[in-house]
């Protein structure tokens, strides 16, 4: 049976993502990967950092928003200190993961308290990322890791077929939904097809 992406669950366009950080080890030393991956069309994008502070994870949320050819509508978050203020912080000023949030349109969601799974796709995808590299190879440097990495999202991205997707790369998916709203679109989703000065 064909299941079209989300089904058994609230049906959101594309433009809805899930976003963590995680830790993972390698000769150098520990270094923090950031991930995100939208609900609908699976697309993932990472980023190394050396910290995970809220400077760098709101940076990340840039840079996605850069990388991705549609609006991003929604942004699904823990409650870490990286993403949002801590409730005993009641006169503080506005994180900036929000400001960023605000001033992009994008609403800001956190997950319950001590239910990491409400967040399930993007620490799926966190396994999966460190299942291809990290548990499988040996790096002796953050650089390796992360050309290892890039390759990898790269493949995921344009190359792997998902059932969810209907048999379809995650960049077949993005351009047919294009063909049918491109109201959600920033770029032509064609333009940030890998070719050979990518």
């Amino acid at each position: 049976m064909n299941r079209l992406p989300g089904e058994g669950f609230k049906r959101y366009p594309i433009g809805y993502f899930h976003a963590d950080i995680a830790e993972v080890r390698i000769a150098e030393s520990k270094i923090r990967l950031f991930v995100a991956i939208d609900r609908t069309s699976k697309f993932a994008y990472v980023e190394l950092h050396e910290r995970a502070g809220k400077m760098a994870a709101a940076q990340f949320l840039r840079n996605l928003i850069a990388a991705v050819p549609y609006r991003i509508h929604t942004i699904l978050t823990d409650n870490g200190i990286q993403f949002t203020n801590r409730k005993q912080e009641t006169s503080a000023f506005e994180h900036i993961f929000d400001r960023v949030c605000r001033k992009n349109g994008i609403d800001h969601r956190l997950t319950k308290v001590n239910h990491p799974w409400t967040n399930g796709q993007v620490e799926r995808m966190n396994r999966t990322i460190k299942e291809a590299t990290v548990k499988r190879y040996h790096y002796g440097t953050h650089a390796q890791l992360e050309t290892h990495l890039n390759d990898f999202i790269a493949a995921y991205n344009y190359a792997r077929r998902l059932k969810a997707l209907q048999g379809l790369t995650l960049f077949e998916y993005i351009c047919k939904i294009w063909t049918s709203e491109p109201e959600r679109f920033i770029v032509n989703p064609t333009h940030h097809t890998l070719g050979l000065n990518t």
